[in-house]
């Protein structure tokens, strides 16, 4: 149908007749005089509809285009000649095509909003077909597609196999809830859609595969949020006979490669390497944004003899934290802001949060606005101020309390006041996370849960130590960061069974639990299981920071909103009753 796509238009076609199809993305009718921007996905060129020189003729044609409105679908005939006015804002702005037919293929109606515009989420997802012919979707939409293709380059050239794992799986509990899927032919029964092919994976590695990768859909029936979606893809990736490193320089390598081809950008080489423990301690954060220069700074041992209980009864305590940060600059800001900065805190765990405006640190205690400073005795402030290296015109926040919570809210407040005061700094800050804790204590549940997941392996290979050891064990456990955001997660796994139900114990999974759930595994691993490890990397988050964007459903051609809804499908929706029959499903009434 179509000799040339609208954006590709250019010189070298000139006095070339070329045929194009597209969409009508501005028409202007002058009075015998016709221009349409025809728009495909490649861009768009100008069509010029004007009568013919030599016959006075063309009438067809400009009639034609005197009634092309606003998103018809069309098809044009023309030939290419320069354009006396350049337009230097599109590719082919040099030239234009004087129309010598014009076919109306599809005549739209009104639209809900213009393809110019930026409509709110819900109005675009029920219009999605519409929103993603917006200029500024297409391109969100061509920078995934070129990180993927640059993905399956770099794996296919180093001898990844691409293997599928099954959709339909088995239910385990992996730390979400899972969709379930009733099974007709085995009544009462339900396969899981996997929140990952984590275990899958894990046996191909001991089948023998040895390099092994998938661009994986995964399922987690979860709250949504930003960067998360109830279906999201994930590169998916496990490697034999590797220790940490191997699988680490190796994506990190693949990561550099693919920011150059998709970004013409080059990220650091080596990328910096952090344990989480100093990245808690200095960031407040497991996934800190290093182009923010803001550190926590602990100050426990200086405030212990202080006359602010919050400050000593923590500072004494075995697993509390008192930690202040340093915020240049800050002392502007207002009571309000600083109420504000208290109630972003809070909602991530804070009891309270002290503060301390340094106006002038020259004169001394009279140089320090804080409701907290006549609890400290002179000694005591300039402890802190010189730990803090605070300087006239800083503010400090602190918090205290349990030693998790206080890294986790001055973490939050870190990023928030950064933001706030333009505190960023540009360009791409990539780095490692290593040595997670192999547990967290859940004290609702009073018992152990796994911080990566039940089959990563712990530091210490022996199941002896590993029981003695427990609240403190490390694993072997490793996530790719960059810029504030984990891109990727993988560790080294079990690969023993006897290592691998001790774990399971561990975690309150009793035997005849794992046995019913991951027998499959338990019995896998006792067949000569090599050491093996890997990774999954998050295509839909890397793909929103490469697009600039701070959504993840900006990358996804049919994402669902923070309702877990489908507005443009409806999804989703009842079942006829005939249809639950056919699955042995019945619906209880709500309560």
């Amino acid at each position: 149908m179509r000799t040339h796509f609208c954006g590709l238009i250019d010189e070298s076609l000139v006095g070339q007749t070329v045929t194009l199809c597209g969409w009508a993305d501005v028409a202007r009718n002058l009075g015998g005089l016709c221009f349409i921007d025809l728009r495909d996905h490649e861009g768009i060129v100008q069509i010029v509809a004007e009568p013919d020189a030599d016959t006075a003729g063309n009438a067809d044609v400009i009639a034609a285009a005197a009634h092309v409105g606003y998103e018809d679908c069309l098809c044009i005939t023309g030939t290419v000649r320069a354009r006396h006015a350049v337009n230097d804002k599109i590719k082919s702005g040099k030239v234009e095509v004087v129309a010598t037919q014009i076919e109306l293929l599809n005549k739209a109606d009104p639209l809900p909003f213009h393809a110019h515009e930026n409509p709110g989420e819900d109005i675009r997802l029920k219009y999605r077909y519409l929103d993603m012919r917006r200029p500024a979707m297409q391109q969100m939409m061509r920078t995934r597609i070129k990180l993927v293709q640059s993905l399956r380059r770099w794996l296919d050239a180093r001898g990844f196999q691409d293997i599928e794992t099954p959709i339909l799986t088995k239910a385990t509990p992996e730390g979400a809830r899972d969709f379930l899927v009733p099974a007709r032919m085995h009544p009462g029964e339900f396969y899981a859609l996997p929140q990952s092919p984590q275990l899958f994976k894990q046996i191909l590695m001991m089948a023998g595969f040895d390099r092994y990768y998938q661009i994986a859909r995964c399922f987690r029936d979860e709250a949504l949020r930003a960067d998360r979606q109830l279906e999201f893809t994930q590169l998916d990736m496990e490697f034999a006979w590797v220790a940490e490193r191997d699988v680490q320089e190796a994506t990190e390598e693949m990561i550099r490669v693919v920011f150059k081809e998709v970004m013409d950008v080059e990220l650091a080489n080596p990328f910096p390497r952090l344990t989480y423990a100093e990245a808690m301690r200095r960031y407040g954060s497991d996934k800190p944004d290093l182009r923010i220069a803001l550190e926590l700074v602990d100050v426990a041992e200086l405030v212990k003899g202080c006359e602010f209980k919050v400050f000593t009864d923590w500072a004494s305590h075995v697993e509390g934290r008192v930690a202040a940060l340093r915020v240049p600059g800050g002392a502007e800001l207002s009571r309000k802001q600083i109420d504000d900065c208290a109630a972003h805190a809070a909602k991530h765990g804070a009891k309270g949060l002290a503060w301390m405006k340094v106006a002038d640190r020259t004169i001394g205690r009279e140089g320090i606005n804080s409701p907290i400073a006549k609890f400290l005795d002179d000694a005591t402030l300039h402890a802190v101020l010189d730990a803090t290296q605070a300087q006239s015109g800083d503010i400090l926040f602190f918090g205290a309390g349990p030693w998790k919570s206080v890294s986790d809210f001055i973490g939050v407040l870190r990023i928030k006041v950064a933001k706030d005061l333009g505190l960023v700094t540009q360009g791409w800050t990539p780095l490692w996370v290593t040595d997670f804790p192999m547990f967290e204590w859940d004290e609702d549940d009073q018992r152990y849960v796994a911080l990566h997941h039940p089959f990563t392996a712990p530091a210490v290979d022996d199941v002896a130590a590993l029981r003695a050891n427990a609240r403190t064990a490390a694993s072997r456990g490793y996530d790719m960061v960059l810029n504030g955001n984990e891109i990727g997660g993988g560790s080294i796994r079990i690969h023993r069974s006897d290592m691998q139900s001790a774990v399971f114990d561990l975690l309150g999974i009793s035997k005849g639990d794992a046995e019913l759930k991951f027998g499959f595994l338990l019995e896998a691993l006792r067949y000569g299981a090599p050491p093996h490890g890997g990774i999954a990397f998050g295509i839909d988050r890397i793909a929103a920071l490469m697009a600039g964007t701070e959504s993840i459903r900006d990358v996804i051609a049919f994402p669902k909103t923070t309702t877990a809804q489908c507005p443009m499908t409806g999804a989703p929706s009842p079942v006829p009753d005939k249809q639950l029959a056919e699955v042995h499903v019945s619906v209880r009434a709500k309560e």
